[in-house]
């Protein structure tokens, strides 16, 4: 498909990136991953962001369309997706030379995107990837896209369902390895919604063994929660 019409980079390893998340994961999610990109570049530029100026574009470009590889079945680690998907982000870009320090750029970006409020305070590349990946699951915020600029990047790359379809890659892979959704996290959560299970209190997860029996040895506080 020619995504010429669009502005993503047409560096050797953005085609490579680009190929290899097309390879990975299913449509509805890859084309999640590619408008990220997109709505990242243009919250930058809402910010007064110039793409290769005030920031690394081809890097931002990276941590976009890799940012849920994590999801993808090859993905097989104890890990929440989005820190599998910064590993595996960073292993694939490694492998094709990418430097060290431009590496540690795309971990941090890709493995912050589900924190918005960390993620904010960081550089460009990593502010804009959680920018524009919560952007493309819900248009929130102070910025209004130009008229129909949506409606070219949604023929280009068709939504496909594409919140539903992460809620279920994400559940599904919860299912399959109840360990890559702790309690309190986002897979963890969807989780708990789909299967109607109900969290531990604080005070339960203090008692679980092993532990330091807190709440038996206190000598003070009305909080027993």
């Amino acid at each position: 498909m020619d995504y010429g019409c669009l502005p993503f980079p047409s560096t050797d390893l953005a085609v490579a990136a680009l190929r290899h998340a097309r390879d990975l994961e299913q449509p509805a999610v890859f084309n999640h991953s590619m408008r990220s990109y997109l709505y990242g570049r243009f919250i930058g530029a809402e910010r007064g962001l110039r793409p290769d100026l005030d920031y690394d574009d081809e890097l931002l470009f990276f941590g976009c369309v890799l940012h849920d590889t994590g999801l993808s079945g090859q993905r097989a680690g104890e890990q929440t997706f989005d820190i599998d998907g910064a590993d595996h982000a960073v292993e694939f870009l490694g492998g094709l030379g990418v430097a060290p320090e431009r590496l540690e750029v795309v971990w941090d970006a890709i493995a912050l995107h589900l924190q918005p409020g960390i993620a904010s305070r960081k550089r460009p590349e990593i502010a804009l990837v959680s920018a524009g990946a919560g952007f493309d699951l819900g248009p929130h915020g102070p910025y209004s896209l130009p008229a129909g600029y949506a409606d070219r990047v949604h023929a280009l790359l068709p939504r496909l369902g594409g919140a539903a379809a992460l809620y279920d890659a994400i559940v599904a892979q919860a299912l399959e390895m109840p360990v890559k959704a702790p309690p309190f996290t986002l897979p963890g959560e969807l989780l708990r919604q789909h299967t109607g299970q109900s969290w531990p209190t604080w005070r339960q997860l203090m008692d679980q063994p092993p532990s330091w029996n807190d709440y038996a040895t206190r000598t003070a506080g009305p909080l027993a929660h």
